[in-house]
């Protein structure tokens, strides 16, 4: 889990550079999409070949975009990734979804 010490160690480098008026939810989403992109390239070239260096560089991108966004949203992580998993349970009954990736409106 991340820790509020690493949270606040991200807005402290935020507040220091003044970058949080650069950090609007529309600019916040664009980088973990961008992130995200170049998270999948370590991924390119096969499933079991990548530079796990590089992955975790850029997942560590990804993550702080996010906690960006969190926070600019004043939201809560918790409380939106168990909102979430609570919807999951219900889209992806365990006797149905088990052992498949079949989409949830196809079980």
């Amino acid at each position: 889990m991340i820790s509020e010490e690493t949270v606040k160690r991200i807005r402290k480098f935020n507040k220091d550079r003044d970058w949080d008026k650069f950090h609007s939810p529309a600019n916040l989403a664009k980088s973990i999409s961008i992130e995200a992109g170049e998270l999948l390239e370590c991924f390119q070239w096969g499933d079991d070949e990548y530079d796990i260096i590089a992955v975790k560089e850029e997942l560590a991108d990804v993550l702080k975009y996010c906690i960006d966004m969190i926070d600019k949203l004043d939201l809560d992580a918790d409380d939106i990734l168990n909102s979430k998993m609570t919807k999951n349970e219900t889209k992806y009954p365990v006797e149905k979804a088990r052992g498949n990736c079949i989409k949830y409106d196809k079980l």
